[in-house]
């Protein structure tokens, strides 16, 4: 990821509205939700809410698809992952305790379920 694609994706997510939009679409993946719901979720005028919706976009933190008469917004999980990293790359300039506090709080809140194995 290069600076300019951070400092837009970070912009972005610079305004309560669209910080709490995205939020909110990472809570509701992998299926997003339609836009009037989003709307409504949030308590946002549906038109000012595809402004914000329009950031995301460009910012590559949000991905719609069109679903019949409606559009269903995704959170770009891998993007903000490419973000995160980004942030994250150089934090320890070596010395891995100072970032290991960091990293143990980026633990998934719900882990992979563990397969389980067969018995045969």
């Amino acid at each position: 990821m290069e600076s300019e694609e951070a400092v837009l994706a970070l912009a972005a997510l610079s305004q309560s509205t669209r910080l709490e939009a995205f939020r909110t679409l990472v809570r509701h993946e992998p299926g997003g939700l339609a836009a009037g719901e989003l709307a409504r979720l949030l308590e946002v005028p549906p038109n000012t809410l595809s402004a914000h919706l329009s950031i995301l976009t460009r910012a590559r933190l949000v991905t719609s698809e069109r679903h019949s008469r409606s559009i269903v917004y995704r959170a770009n999980l891998g993007e903000f992952r490419d973000v995160a990293v980004f942030l994250l790359r150089d934090c320890c300039g070596g010395r891995p305790e100072v970032c290991a506090p960091i990293l143990e709080s980026l633990q998934p809140c719900c882990p992979p379920k563990r397969k389980e194995r067969s018995r045969v």
